[in-house]
């Protein structure tokens, strides 16, 4: 499940984001850097997506 979500943080950000951490305030910061440029928010994708996988092993 995990690469699939990285995947689709890679090619559609919004939908990795929403896969991970659902609607609230990361996925509108994602759809804002989206729309500004598809790198911009395929990378915050990546970072959150991973961040959040780290902080759910951790507890």
């Amino acid at each position: 499940m995990k690469i699939l979500r990285l995947l689709l943080g890679l090619v559609v950000p919004p939908l990795g984001i929403v896969m991970t951490v659902g609607v609230g305030p990361t996925l509108v910061i994602n759809i804002l850097l989206t729309l500004l440029g598809w790198l911009p928010g395929s990378i915050h994708a990546l970072w959150v997506i991973s961040k959040h996988d780290e902080m759910k092993e951790i507890y």
